[in-house]
């Protein structure tokens, strides 16, 4: 495997002058970062013949407080890492390698959004989503458009007055209707369709507050209140492949969940009712688990 990762350029450097124990740690993080992300202290441990204390003396070497931490760096950098093909898959690997290094691969970019993520820039969004008297979603294209209806469905059943906008000239419309108070959460893996950063300027013009579901450093990441950046590696066949579908899929589960937090038993009450009224009509025979916020979890009604 090519060592064009920052960190496993690291890990192959500190491996020279590792003793042999520690040596053991990076000779298998090198050999599979995938299979390093996915297990506990224990299982590398019994691999590598050492101890859960001599991998945490390992990450330290690498500059990390933990195997946490650790992770969470290299979940990132396979995230961003790639081969023309997909990730780590080479043309003559067999059909179960390539299910296997996909699915990997796929768990890793998930994984990335955690330390991809601003924790103060999302508790800033949340704040405002759940306050707004009024929420719009824009997405830019098929993808971004599945995930701003998606989540206008999400926040809507939470109570809050929430529309999505496919239309181009209705997402200006819409901008215009804003007021201070309101967001706009507007989401595009690309973040340069110009209909879509006219919409976004309207509405900040009108006063509200802007959330870009987006990569760093695009046009409409620079036009953002308040930023979630999300990178991912380019795909081979999409323009927007299965790696911004995953990442974004993750950041509106972590927004619905955080908004519903926020706003509390009203959002859990609105909830049960829909449920209910589902229930009454046999909408909703097969039923889904409702969200306890009293240490359970879900709950089953």
């Amino acid at each position: 495997m090519a060592m064009t990762n920052s960190l496993l350029q690291k890990v192959a450097a500190t491996r020279a002058g590792a003793p042999a124990t520690r040596r053991a740690i990076l000779d298998l993080i090198l050999e599979d970062p995938d299979r390093v992300l996915e297990e506990s202290f224990e299982s590398l441990a019994e691999r590598s013949r050492s101890s859960v204390p001599t991998i945490m003396r390992t990450c330290r070497d690498l500059g990390f407080a933990g195997l946490r931490e650790f992770k969470l760096a290299l979940a990132q950098e396979l995230a961003l890492g790639g081969s023309p093909l997909h990730r780590r898959v080479d043309i003559a690997d067999t059909a179960d390698a390539v299910v296997g290094k996909i699915a990997r691969s796929a768990a890793a970019s998930v994984s990335g959004v955690r330390s991809q993520l601003d924790m103060a820039v999302l508790d800033g969004a949340v704040g405002a989503i759940a306050a707004a008297p009024h929420v719009d979603l824009y997405g830019a294209g098929a993808t971004s458009w599945f995930m701003a209806n998606d989540l206008q469905a999400r926040l809507f059943r939470l109570g809050l007055s929430a529309n999505a906008w496919a239309d181009y000239h209705l997402q200006q419309v819409a901008g215009a209707a804003q007021r201070p108070g309101g967001v706009v959460i507007a989401i595009s893996h690309v973040g340069g369709m110009p209909s879509l950063l006219d919409a976004v300027d309207i509405a900040r013009g009108q006063g509200a507050k802007v959330v870009a579901l987006t990569r760093p450093g695009t046009a409409l990441a620079a036009r953002a209140d308040f930023l979630l950046g999300l990178s991912v590696p380019d795909d081979a066949v999409m323009h927007v492949g299965i790696d911004a579908y995953l990442t974004h899929l993750t950041a509106i589960e972590i927004l619905t969940v955080l908004v519903a937090q926020r706003r509390g038993e009203p959002a859990v009450q609105r909830l049960q009712r829909a449920r209910e009224a589902f229930q009454r009509h046999g909408i909703d025979a097969s039923t889904h688990p409702l969200q306890s916020w009293d240490g359970g979890g879900v709950k089953h009604g």
